[in-house]
């Protein structure tokens, strides 16, 4: 939990009713804080899974909700004027490396357009610290592992992944300006219960229940660093409180703008045939296997060094592979009436 006292703290969430927004709304306001939430509930996956999410929000009577896209800069600027917000947590983007193949003009409006307002939002409104989502993507074709902040970016193999890193580029770029203390997060393949059902973990446990072969590329040969959406939603509360130069501090570092980037991964790649192979387990049923070429866009491995997320925070991901399915799982039947 962050060292914060978040009660009666106002924090503007984007992307509130998609999966990691959700779960980190909802520990702020389990926390105390009071919430506004921003979505423009897109159609790129059911939109009745992130009603669902909102209506849990709002059970919170400080949960405020406001259904607006981040490209309509003067309704997100109308959003922060009347809520003031002290900090602002950024997940809201075009998600999907795949579909930035089909849909491209999605990726940049929403992803660099839509971040380009909430940086202006918060250069007007003076926040006291800006986290947002980036991914770890923007480490395309890098061989070295694991992945370290440090390491070159400049490799992307989609254009969802030079988004990201264009959003890397554009905070540093505010944050040096208009002194924005600003922290970005390089998320590392998040899973959990009331996930995007886009993802390989919701798509394989679909296809399980009923019956359907999966597409697996690369002959299962690929790792991922999976992540449970619990240890990122902890991460982010933990780094609320530690604005860049105080980070910077403990770590020892010396940064020209107070500007900082995290892994968030469980620092445990998992190859994809394991990951298919626990599903199996998990929901007692034995998945049809269709293996393809690896896809345009993908890459071999990821592999998150987090030492700098736990020297600053005290905290490291840390859920085992297993129980985050089998809490997904649970939750799936529930949901879905498995």
């Amino acid at each position: 939990m962050s060292r914060l006292a978040l009660a009666g703290r106002s924090v503007l969430v984007t992307g509130a009713a998609g999966f990691i927004g959700f779960f980190v709304a909802n520990r702020l306001l389990a926390a105390g804080a009071e919430v506004v939430g921003v979505d423009n509930l897109n159609g790129y996956y059911d939109v009745a899974l992130k009603e669902a999410r909102l209506k849990e929000l709002a059970k919170f009577p400080a949960f405020a909700f406001s259904c607006n896209d981040l490209t309509d800069h003067g309704a997100i600027d109308a959003a922060f004027k009347a809520r003031q917000p002290e900090f602002v947590v950024h997940l809201a983007a075009q998600a999907g490396v795949r579909y930035s193949l089909v849909n491209p003009h999605a990726y940049v409006a929403s992803n660099v357009d839509g971040f380009l307002t909430i940086l202006e939002a918060c250069r007007a409104r003076s926040v006291r610290h800006l986290i947002y989502a980036s991914s770890s993507s923007v480490y395309g074709a890098e061989s070295k592992l694991p992945f370290r902040e440090d390491d070159p970016a400049v490799t992307p193999v989609s254009l969802y992944a030079a988004t990201k890193r264009a959003n890397e580029l554009m905070a540093e770029t505010y944050a040096h300006l208009f002194d924005i203390p600003t922290t970005g997060l390089r998320f590392f393949t998040v899973y959990g219960p009331w996930g995007r059902p886009d993802m390989a973990y919701f798509s394989f446990t679909k296809a399980a229940f009923e019956g359907r072969p999966i597409d697996v590329f690369n002959d299962g040969k690929m790792r991922r660093d999976f992540t449970y959406v619990d240890d990122v939603t902890e991460a982010v509360c933990r780094l609320i409180d530690e604005a860049p130069p105080l980070a910077a501090k403990t770590l020892g570092l010396a940064i020209k703008s107070p500007h900082l980037i995290y892994n968030v991964g469980n620092h445990t790649p998992v190859e994809l045939s394991e990951f298919i192979a626990v599903i199996e387990g998990t929901t007692a049923r034995r998945i049809k296997q269709r293996n393809l070429p690896m896809q345009p866009g993908d890459v071999p491995a990821t592999y998150a060094d987090v030492d700098r997320l736990a020297r600053v925070t005290g905290f490291a991901p840390r859920t085992p592979l297993a129980e985050g399915i089998g809490r997904f799982v649970a939750w799936y039947r529930k949901f879905y009436g498995v």
